[in-house]
């Protein structure tokens, strides 16, 4: 496992974020925030699909009416999205188990007091989500749209929130391109201890946006930095938490469901590897005990890889061998080979499960 920054703990509702919490995963949604129904709906999907924490815009105080009904109904922690107009803080703070505000656009500083007065009347954190595309004046005409003046703005920020006697603070630095956000996150990681919320903003559709995600996200937490994250995705909900689950699996920052090894396609594969793979990714998608499978496609690799995991099909031609620990368990007809690897799958962690 990855050595994280250490940083201080606050409370999203009943998720912890930061010190030795557990990196969690959020989402938003995307329906109007005044459409219980269909924001509820879309809270229970995320729910579902394993999100931690999810959070809805409040551009209207319609919406931000709204958010009793919805927090009575779901069982996530809710954040409100506040831009612009601080008011519908003051009326979300009631209700909700974080704000966000984007210090770009909040306005006067005496708005953020009367936000901080709510918040510590109902000991909620305040997430202070930095923007590149838009940074208070004073340092986008200092420093520009860069890392320099995204992390000028956070400080500025804490600072004011640090001397109103405010600390239960989160703190976010997105940028729509990859350096630029890993560079902010990295300069301001040793200037304070509270907890980050990592994320690529605007980062498009599923395919760039999990290139985008991978990249920057990944990097950031092979240095220790991150205590929560989300993945921006123009496109069903569900993927963004898959995407971020698998980031944080992939990258070793989170110890979560198999880590399928399989070989890449070549000419020296003697099996059907694509549907067999696709087949096992099915079938144990709710595996959640940290377990290195493999499935290798011919002899040239499949024996040595096999030896190193905890279970592996190694395929030859029309046949091959299930094996457990590098002990070999099976030799069967290739049409039963993944019906036997997920048995032996699923009943190692069963059994690592009850054995705590």
């Amino acid at each position: 496992m990855i050595e994280r920054v250490k940083t201080k703990k606050i409370y999203v509702g009943n998720v912890a974020v930061g010190g030795d919490a557990p990196i969690s995963v959020q989402s938003m949604t995307y329906s109007q925030t005044h459409n219980v129904e269909a924001t509820v709906a879309q809270i229970n999907r995320l729910h579902f699909a394993g999100c931690d924490i999810v959070r809805v815009a409040v551009p209207d105080m319609q919406d931000a009416l709204a958010l009793k009904s919805i927090k009575e109904q779901i069982s996530l922690p809710l954040v409100a999205d506040i831009h612009f107009n601080y008011k519908l803080a003051l009326v979300a703070a009631e209700v909700v188990d974080c704000i966000r505000i984007n210090p770009g656009n909040i306005g006067d500083q005496s708005r953020v007091k009367d936000i901080v007065k709510a918040c510590q009347e109902r000991n909620i954190p305040i997430r202070v989500g930095v923007n590149a595309g838009s940074l208070e004046k004073q340092f986008e005409n200092k420093y520009g749209q860069t890392a320099e003046g995204m992390v000028a703005s956070a400080e500025y920020n804490i600072k004011f929130l640090e001397d109103l006697g405010f600390t239960d603070i989160k703190v976010s630095l997105k940028a729509s391109d990859v350096q630029r956000t890993v560079d902010a996150y990295r300069m301001l990681r040793p200037k304070n201890d509270y907890p980050f919320h990592l994320g690529v903003t605007e980062a498009g559709t599923i395919f760039h946006a999990t290139v985008k995600s991978a990249i920057g996200l990944g990097a950031l937490l092979l240095d220790g930095i991150g205590d929560t994250m989300r993945v921006s995705i123009t496109g069903e909900l569900e993927e963004e938490i898959n995407v971020g689950r698998a980031i944080l699996k992939d990258s070793g920052a989170a110890a979560e469901g198999l880590n399928i090894i399989s070989c890449p396609t070549c000419g020296r594969i003697e099996a059907d590897l694509v549907s067999a793979v696709s087949e096992i990714e099915e079938r144990t998608k709710h595996i959640k005990t940290p377990l290195n499978v493999s499935v290798m496609g011919c002899v040239v690799n499949a024996i040595g890889e096999a030896a190193h995991a905890d279970v592996a099909i190694a395929y030859g031609k029309g046949k091959g061998l299930v094996m457990v620990k590098g002990e070999v368990v099976a030799n069967l007809d290739e049409k039963e080979l993944v019906e036997r690897f997920v048995t032996e799958v699923e009943q190692m962690a069963d059994k690592i499960e009850k054995e705590g």
